[in-house]
């Protein structure tokens, strides 16, 4: 099935072709491509354009390229920011018509062709726009303090912090019910974001860190999943994701389903009338898309996300692309896409190669169509979900195969070999080699109740002479 561009959309690159093929004239500069956002879209453009006759200008608010899907690893201890984690300017640097810009986009000029950067101003020809999606809080930005989310190296490291600094803070704390707070973890999330998570701070506390402490067990930590719909995981068939909740219990995680937050401080979480005290709260319950709807001057949905038609272009638009987390995008049943990294990858090699056909004077584009590569999670240790296409793996292999698929879409061979042997002997020893805590400098009394110099003795016993 194809679609037909319309005459007008196809106007400013079938110029721009006819100047480059026509030796008669003049050639004109190549066609400029601007692309916002170096994840996993906007980098499979940049790639797939290598080799074309175009300019490319990548721009980024960050110098890295993330491996989000294990960014949850990084925020418990088990692998370093390094590992899932690569400098653009190295992805790229064998492509001669790409160059590189750091920096935050605070505008689109969609009449004179041109985005805002900083003090700069950046013409394009084409525009594509895949800067992604950050926390929500649906409407309470003020829990964001309290409550940080997980999309950024930053956040895992924050998380990382605060989860750690906790059980340093137990450990000096004398009075039991600040000590039960601090003990207590709350995911807010039931997507595979938060089971994830749920799984591997449980490993962190009962394994990682059994034995470290003296006068506190951190076996003894809570951790609570609280999800506001029926069932965790919900993108994935029903037996799955009751699978994943019952793995969850035998982990001990304490999973709320049909709760939502309706407060949320530095004590805790208000799930209505009940009040979950806890010092430790992640956020993995919603996204909010990137400002590129009031960019482009467009109404967004509820998450800010940029609807796109079939070949993901804003409605109105004849060189604008939006795609991944920024762009609402639809299935041929008209389901919303999913804010996967699948997605995003595979409209960013339709984009790329939309422009090159254009850009050869191509008149028909194919619609854009997701083939669903599957959806995967895991439940900590020797446990995982697959549900791909009508095949359904649980338990010990689905775990395995997770771990396979994941370093195998890793980039490079060297981050392969590194995040397999850390999982291995991670694995092999139950040791979390990454568990700094970065960016504060502690004192011994900080948080603790009891400010006095000197030691401070067993409340349980757990070590005592």
């Amino acid at each position: 099935m194809t679609v037909n561009v319309s005459a007008s959309g196809m106007k400013p690159l079938l110029r721009l072709a006819s100047d480059l093929s026509d030796e008669s004239r003049q050639p004109r500069a190549r066609p400029r491509i601007v692309i916002v956002g170096a994840g996993f879209g906007g980098l499979t453009v940049a790639r797939k354009l290598a080799k074309a006759p175009v300019d490319i200008t990548l721009i980024d608010r960050e110098n890295h390229h993330l491996f989000q899907p294990l960014l949850y690893q990084v925020a418990t201890a088990g692998l370093s920011p390094a590992e899932i984690a690569w400098p653009i300017r190295r992805l790229v640097r064998s492509q001669p018509n790409t160059r590189v810009l750091l920096g935050e986009i605070t505008g689109v000029d969609k009449a004179r062709r041109r985005v805002r950067l900083a003090e700069h101003d950046i013409g394009y020809d084409v525009l594509v726009l895949a800067t992604g999606a950050t926390h929500g809080y649906f409407g309470n930005d003020d829990w964001a303090a309290h409550a940080p989310g997980l999309k950024a190296i930053d956040d895992a490291t924050k998380i990382r912090r605060r989860l750690l600094l906790a059980f340093e803070r137990a450990e000096m704390e004398r009075d039991a019910e600040r000590r039960r707070q601090l003990l207590t973890i709350v995911i807010v999330g039931g997507g595979p974001t938060g089971v994830e998570m749920a799984g591997a701070v449980v490993e962190l506390a009962r394994k990682a860190l059994a034995a470290d402490f003296r006068d506190v067990d951190p076996g003894q930590a809570q951790v609570v999943l609280v999800e506001a719909g029926p069932r965790v995981l919900p993108g994935f068939p029903e037996h799955l994701s009751d699978y994943a909740a019952d793995a969850l219990a035998r982990l001990g995680v304490d999973v709320r389903l049909g709760k939502a937050v309706t407060a949320c401080d530095a004590d805790g979480v208000a799930l209505g009338e009940e009040q979950v005290g806890a010092k430790t709260i992640i956020w993995a319950a919603g996204v909010k898309a990137s400002p590129a709807a009031s960019w482009l001057g467009l109404e967004g949905d509820r998450a800010g996300r940029v609807p796109v038609g079939s070949d993901l272009r804003p409605a109105g638009t004849d060189d604008i692309f939006v795609i991944g987390d920024t762009a609402l995008a639809h299935d041929a049943a008209g389901r919303p896409l999913p804010g996967i990294a699948p997605v995003a990858k595979q409209q960013g090699a339709y984009v790329a190669d939309a422009i090159k056909a254009r850009i050869a004077g191509k008149t028909a584009l194919a619609p854009f169509r997701y083939r669903d590569r599957g959806q995967l999670a895991t439940i900590g240790r020797k446990a995982a979900v697959i549900a791909l296409g009508r095949l359904r793996l649980k338990g010990w292999l689905a775990w395995w195969l997770w771990g396979i698929a994941h370093i195998y879409f890793l980039i490079s061979l060297r981050n392969r070999l590194i995040v397999a042997t850390q999982w291995l002997w991670s694995y092999a020893s139950f040791e979390r080699g990454a568990r700094l805590i970065t960016g504060t400098r502690i004192h011994a009394d900080r948080g603790s109740t009891d400010h006095r110099t000197g030691p401070v003795p067993p409340t349980n016993g757990r070590h005592a002479a």
